[in-house]
Parts: C-alpha cells; structure tokens; sequence
C-alpha cells in the first residue's frame, strides 16, 4: 500500500500544527511538504520542529508548486486570502486539494468553485464526524417538527477566531433554512439588540468568543412548553484535524470537482 504525501499549509499556525503532528501518528500518510505565507518568519525552519512534532526533514517553504507532484494531496485550513492563493496553486499543478477554512466573501466561493473544475476538491466548513452527522439531524429534526418550532443556534469559539458567525454556524443554519424552505439570505439573523419580537420565521445565529474554546455549536428547536437542543462540542482541535486527513485521503484519486464532507463520509444528500 502506497504512502499518500501531505503538503500542510501554515504549519505553524493553531490547525497547521494540529495536522503536522496527527500526521506523524497516521498510518498510510506523510509529511511531504510545508507552505507558509511570503514574509513568514518561519520559512526556511523544519515544519515538525515548528508544529512541536520535532525535526522531520521538511524545510517550510512559500510556494506550493515545488512540492506539487503525484500521490500528493494538499491540506488547507488557514484564512480566506491564503486558501484562494493555494487553490490557485492546486489548479495550476492539478493537486488534490483540501479546504477547510471559513469566513470566504462570496467573491472567494466563486473563485474557488470555478478553479475546482481543474482539481479534485473537498471544501467543508468543518472536518469533524460528529459535526457532519449533525448537520444531517438538524434538517431532519426541522422537517419533522416545521413551522410550529423557532431555530436558534448558539456557537462558542476562542477568542483569536476572527469571523462570526462561524462557518459552521451558518453550515447549521442553512441546513435548518433549507428543510424548512426558508433562505438563510432572508431569515437569518446573526445576534439581537435593541427592542423588537423576533420574526416567526428567524433563524438566530448568536457568536460567543472566550478563551481557548476550541468549538461548540448548539441548535435549538424551541416549541411552546417544550425545547429540543442538539449539540456538538469539540474537546479539541484533533477532531478537525482527523477529519481533514480523512478527507484528503478520500480525495486522492477522485475526479476534478468540488466536493464536500458528507461525499468524504458517504452521507446521501
């Protein structure tokens, strides 16, 4: 069985280390490569000796294409700029790529989607199981229950996470929007003040930022007399993590096109 070679973007960031360090305890992937930004005071430096992982003989470098070859899959969870610089970079070399970064404009979606039609891409708002398969039960539970039900969602993140809401938030949200036939566009609504009754048909997104919360997401379905509460936390980054290795390993020998976690993970759309 062949070694899939990983080549991980911002090493030396909160997730790059992550992915550089669950790397090294994954049978059947390596670290084949390490991208950081131009400028970045860690070019040059070994990749696991910046992650905490030790030296692991490969130099961080700021361009993707010397690392670009067959059998390799890039991995991506950094910021919006920097995803679209990288997925300019996997469609030039047609490298597999995977995108697990949040707060894109709409021009960066569309940018992205339109270079997928030159290399296999996985982009996902979160790499997480457990978060993936509540996105499958929140359309369910909205159908099922319909308009009779008001939909909040309460998410908690660090406080370094620069968009709010999360990505996953919103990912929660149009899957409630979606089974209930509301657009998420015209429904949401990202945090309250002021004096006002909420809406019948609102889906309110609330941001909490504190501390090293690595992620919580709460969907609620609140009935008269009664309320129904899913929820995922992550205990840790490793769930992302794991997930983004997961997908890139799905992603190796797919077509070109743009992909999502519930293709990585099997689910039926």
């Amino acid at each position: 069985m062949s070694t899939l070679g990983l080549i991980v973007c911002g090493p030396g960031g909160r997730m790059g280390g992550v992915l550089v360090r669950l790397i090294q305890d994954t049978p059947g992937v390596t670290l084949a490569g390490a991208c950081d930004r131009p400028g970045s005071p860690r070019l040059g430096q070994d990749a696991g000796a910046v992650a905490g992982a030790g030296h692991l003989g490969v130099e961080i470098v700021d361009r993707i294409e010397p690392s670009a070859e067959e059998g390799r899959v890039i991995v991506d969870l950094t910021t919006p700029e920097a995803s679209v610089a990288h997925m300019k970079a996997a469609a030039k070399t047609v490298t597999p790529i995977v995108i697990g970064t949040t707060g894109f404009n709409a021009g960066q979606l569309r940018q992205i989607r339109t270079l997928a039609a030159r290399t296999p891409t996985v982009l996902a708002p979160n790499m997480s199981l457990g978060v993936n398969l509540l996105l499958d039960l929140v359309g369910q539970v909205a159908q099922r229950l319909g308009d009779a039900y008001d939909v909040e969602i309460v998410e908690a993140h660090h406080r370094f996470k620069k968009d709010a809401p999360s990505g996953t938030a919103l990912a929660l949200a149009r899957a409630a929007g979606d089974a209930l036939g509301r657009k998420l566009e015209r429904v949401g609504v990202a945090g309250r003040s002021g004096f006002a009754e909420r809406k019948k048909a609102d889906i309110g997104l609330l941001s909490v930022r504190a501390g090293d919360i690595a992620g919580e997401h709460t969907v609620m379905f609140g009935g008269i007399g009664e309320r129904i509460e899913l929820v995922h936390r992550a205990h840790s980054r490793d769930a992302f993590g794991r997930g983004a290795i997961r997908a890139a390993q799905w992603l190796a020998d797919k077509e070109n096109g743009l992909y999502g976690m519930g293709d990585v993970l099997g689910r039926v759309a």
